[in-house]
């Protein structure tokens, strides 16, 4: 179903008339796209949402995991396998979305796609081994969106995560890197033994 639609299909989407969707424009309670003409288009997911939102029992279980290294990639083969697992054992239909890279980035591809099929109402479910698989900082905002687009957020594990001091350590260094390279540039002395220093009291919390 095309969403951008002319004002004669939008009014009887509506079930009003066209001299009804101009009067509430120049009221300013609808504002119509514009095509590159300048044609109005009138946007039916943003009129009638109930055409585009799938009905709850349709939107899938989706399942997150993530590690933030290559060198956990073991620990990501078992967190998918205890997802696998659990949504098999309630009967539920469900994908899971893999992703390599630290908490603190908010750009991953799985993460992305993850939070585009909230949005757009295809998901119904999310589940997590823990919750700071999804995000080291700004999980909750997820949750938060998660409840107005009434998807259920199952957590399996609520204690610490196994890999927490590991995974946490890396965090810091990536949040170092970033600010001291601002401050002092990338390839500044400073930098380097700034980052020479932190990694080596990474390395002694790790031993």
């Amino acid at each position: 179903m095309n969403r951008l639609v002319a004002i004669g299909e939008a009014s009887e989407a509506l079930g009003v008339s066209i001299a009804t969707l101009r009067r509430w424009e120049t009221e300013g309670k609808l504002v119509p796209e514009r095509t590159a003409a300048g044609h109005r288009r009138y946007d039916l997911a943003k009129l009638k949402p109930e055409l585009f939102h799938m009905a709850q029992d349709e939107r899938r279980t989706l399942a997150y995991a993530r590690v933030s290294s290559h060198d956990q990639k073991d620990d990501l083969e078992r967190q998918k396998q205890v997802l696998e697992l659990y949504c098999a054992r309630q009967g539920w239909t469900f994908e899971v979305i893999a992703d390599l890279g630290s908490g603190m980035n908010y750009r991953k591809k799985g993460l992305k796609r993850l939070l585009d099929d909230i949005v757009e109402d295809r998901v119904g479910r999310l589940v997590l081994t823990h919750k700071d698989r999804l995000l080291r900082f700004g999980a909750e905002l997820v949750f938060a969106i998660c409840e107005a687009k009434q998807v259920e957020v199952v957590i399996l594990n609520q204690g610490e995560d196994t890999t927490f001091e590991e995974d946490l350590a890396k965090d810091v260094l990536e949040i170092i890197t970033v600010f001291s390279a601002r401050l002092y540039g990338s390839r500044s002395r400073k930098n380097q033994k700034l980052l020479d220093g932190v990694k080596k009291a990474v390395e002694e919390s790790q031993s």
